[in-house]
């Protein structure tokens, strides 16, 4: 690839990947309007949400396999134009039917894209330092989109109209898929595997389970047979997984891979990541709607500077790893992010704008300077496996994120309902249950920047005939 195509090549799987993360969390704020206007019932709106998830997370892995096999550019383009197509039609949907379908082929579409980028990235920026600079400003478009979503959603709703939230991805995706078929050239592992069918359906299966009944657990009830069914369907599955990749001549994942410590303790470090923000997120959106009273513009308003400063520290993480190492700047950033969250929980009912600021402040800025462990674990990947190895880590956060909005949701509706039988009123007893997550939240997250250090300290990259497609390390990772 020639250096006067990199940037545009960066800035394509950067737009793509903030469309996708962006239809993660943009439908929230609109769902009254869309409610309204559908006439839809509680399930109905659940399912606007859920379908693009439930699809999105489920076909992670196989989406990596298949651009692992055929070609990470053709599957780039070739899922961004099941997105962009999907998002018209969501957009001018009229029913619960159509809207509910072409979210789900949204999430298709995302699936195919999303463990496409980090591959793409790394065969257009060869030099180490060069590459983690750019997956750096890569991670920081991530974490923009997660924030920005409540706002650009909320802006949208209140003064255009709800199907503006999918069908402003039409003139950028048709932006982004021109300049991608330009800009970006074709990567595969070098070395044809067959496809392994079984780890494909298997992983997908296992996915499809536990993301299910994550989803439905609240509504249906934990013990609700259809609930216990889709967690026993992903044991199953998942088991049968490792069972068939232990016994295939060509295995989707290399298992072996889990027992290399930098590998299986990073990809714990970023779920227990995922796990603290996503959760917390979706909970402090209630706290500043419910209890402060904030409007859904003002709410997403106040998630921006956290987003923006997660964005400055992913741009400038990489210069810092070099500087400290990846191991202490990771574990450090989880503790500082681990803080924020912690800090939130002293916050009452009469706080205002300015008073969230410093704890949103910490928690985007430990947020940010956790990119390094993205680079570092994936560069002891063999890169035969690129796709698979991103789509490990994205279909991981999807689960923990969801996990995070299931366990705290648990926890913050169990202390919430023994303060109401206390006597406590509504908003103290939701505060009481609120705080209590954000504790919990807060000392898993703070665990898994002591297991990133413990990871990342000895992490050595994978063999130098492999370099090619590894998002390497910006340097060796001192000891210690």
């Amino acid at each position: 690839m020639t250096p006067t195509r990199r940037p545009w090549a960066l800035l394509a799987v950067s737009l793509a990947t903030f469309m996708t993360y962006l239809d993660n969390n943009i439908v929230n704020v609109a769902m009254p309007a869309i409610q309204r206007d559908l006439g839809l019932t509680t399930s109905g709106l659940e399912w606007v949400v859920s379908s693009y998830v439930l699809v999105f997370a489920a076909l992670l892995l196989a989406g990596g396999r298949l651009a692992d096999a055929f070609g990470r550019r053709r599957l780039f383009l070739v899922g961004l134009g099941v997105f962009v197509g999907a998002s018209l039609v969501a957009g001018l949907a009229g029913s619960v039917e159509v809207l509910v379908s072409a979210r789900a082929v949204q999430g298709l579409g995302a699936a195919l894209v999303t463990p496409t980028t980090l591959a793409i990235i790394s065969d257009a920026f060869r030099d180490p330092r060069e590459r983690a600079q750019a997956v750096g400003l890569w991670a920081g478009v991530g974490a923009l989109a997660l924030a920005v979503g409540p706002l650009l959603g909320g802006l949208l709703a209140q003064h255009a109209s709800w199907g503006w939230i999918f069908t402003i991805n039409v003139p950028v995706g048709l932006a982004t898929l021109a300049l991608g078929a330009w800009a970006i050239r074709e990567s595969r592992e070098e070395v044809r595997r067959p496809l392994d069918v079984p780890g494909l359906v298997l992983s997908s299966s296992a996915l499809t389970g536990l993301t299910w009944s994550l989803i439905e657990g609240g509504e249906r009830g934990w013990t609700s047979s259809p609930v216990l069914g889709g967690f026993a369907l992903a044991a199953v599955a998942g088991a049968l997984f490792l069972l068939a990749e232990r016994r295939s001549a060509a295995p989707m994942v290399d298992v072996a891979l889990f027992r290399e410590r930098a590998f299986s303790g990073g990809l714990a470090a970023m779920m227990l990541w995922a796990f603290g923000l996503f959760g917390i997120y979706f909970f402090t959106s209630l706290y500043l709607q419910d209890v402060l009273g904030f409007s859904p513009t003002e709410a997403g308003l106040a998630f921006l500077p956290m987003a923006l400063c997660m964005v400055a520290g992913a741009v400038v993480s990489e210069q810092v790893a070099r500087a400290v190492g990846a191991a202490r700047l990771v574990g450090g950033a989880m503790v500082l992010m681990a803080a924020g969250i912690a800090s939130v929980s002293l916050l009452g009912a009469d706080t205002g704008y300015w008073q969230l600021m410093p704890s949103f402040v910490l928690i985007g800025i430990g947020g940010g300077l956790v990119t390094p462990l993205t680079a570092t674990v994936l560069a002891v990947m063999p890169t035969s496996q690129a796709g698979i190895a991103s789509g490990l880590f994205n279909a991981s956060r999807e689960v923990a994120g969801l996990l995070g909005i299931t366990v705290i949701g648990a926890v913050l509706t169990g202390r919430q309902s023994a303060s109401l039988r206390g006597g406590s009123a509504p908003v103290d007893a939701f505060l009481d249950g609120y705080r209590f997550g954000l504790l919990g939240a807060a000392t898993l997250v703070a665990l898994g920047g002591l297991a990133a250090y413990l990871a990342l300290r000895t992490a050595t990259p994978a063999a130098a005939d492999d370099e090619l497609l590894v998002p390497a390390a910006p340097v060796p990772v001192p000891a210690g």
